[in-house]
């Protein structure tokens, strides 16, 4: 080992699909994770985990965790021999909601890994992305956690590749979050195998009018985040989720679900009227339609995941 003893990595929150961006567009948000991993004398336990905060009652604390999991993994691809380790992670991020707490979770555990191996360098984002995506499956909300703002992941062959672009910065994000939990296994499952050829080019033309909805024009937000792809299709597993996006955005708000669901994404711009405060305006307007939902107004993380 080369690195520090010790090192700290704080994680954004993200939000994965945006609406049309399915699989490749992902947003940052300013809700973090925290997780502090020490390399350990070789007389102590393989593995000691303590969890604060979400989860703190039902995750493992040995070798299955998941940030223990990415930690061995960003290792055994560096092929340095692991050390005995002491985690503590501060979860601050909602579990099971569609807010990327396994991303953070995972890009977490590389990061650290890599920092106490001395792994810290130009390439190491890039590296983090191909372990992240890895174990996540997807790149999206890794890539996102990792550069933070906006991002565009995509598959070159089998290495997972993402670019990050400034979010405008009259955007606002306010997240909607059930009580209720979501496995994104159980969301991606009632998938279908193949879509409609209208249905992909409506895809295409919406997520590209996404991407400047987000960077330079936030009042296109309401169309541009239109989708065809997976919401209506995972509806089943969440009624209450497609009720809600329905109905505010019948109420001219940019609502999607977020990454997989439940929880509820609303995008909005902060200079829709120059007469009223916008984000007063949204609260108010979110406030009058829910129950039993929890309301996050959160800005967005202009930057990725942070090494202490």
């Amino acid at each position: 080992m080369t690195g520090p003893a010790e090192v700290t990595v704080a994680v954004p929150a993200t939000s994965a699909n945006l609406g049309p961006g399915y699989d490749a567009l992902g947003l940052a948000l300013e809700l973090r994770d925290e997780v502090r991993v020490r390399a350990a004398a070789a007389d102590q336990p393989a593995v000691t985990v303590e969890v604060v905060g979400e989860g703190a009652a039902t995750l493992p604390r040995d070798a299955s965790h998941l940030v223990v999991r990415a930690v061995l993994a960003a290792f055994a691809d560096l092929a340095v021999p692991a050390p005995p380790l002491v985690l503590h992670c501060t979860n601050r991020i909602p579990h099971g909601r569609g807010l990327g707490s396994s991303a953070a979770a995972v890009v977490a555990g590389v990061l650290a890994a890599r920092a106490l191996a001395g792994a810290v360098d130009d390439d190491g984002r890039t590296a983090a992305l191909a372990v992240s995506t890895a174990l996540e499956g997807h790149p999206d909300n890794a890539a996102a956690a990792l550069l933070g703002g906006l991002t565009i992941a995509w598959d070159d062959g089998p290495v997972p590749r993402a670019v990050r672009v400034d979010p405008s910065p009259r955007l606002r994000a306010t997240l909607l979050v059930p009580d209720v939990e979501l496995a994104t296994t159980t969301a991606r499952g009632l998938l279908p195998a193949t879509v409609p050829h209208a249905d992909a080019a409506h895809a295409a033309g919406r997520s590209a009018l996404l991407v400047e909805a987000l960077t330079r024009r936030p009042d296109l937000l309401l169309p541009a985040t239109e989708d065809r792809l997976h919401q209506a299709q995972r509806a089943p597993a969440m009624p209450a989720t497609a009720d809600l996006v329905a109905r505010l955005r019948a109420d001219g708000l940019a609502a999607v679900v977020s990454g997989a669901g439940p929880s509820v994404l609303v995008l909005s711009d902060a200079d829709a009227d120059a007469d009223t405060d916008a984000d007063v305006d949204v609260e108010r307007r979110l406030r009058g339609s829910l129950a039993g939902w929890r309301v996050l107004p959160l800005a967005v993380a202009r930057g990725g995941a942070t090494l202490g």
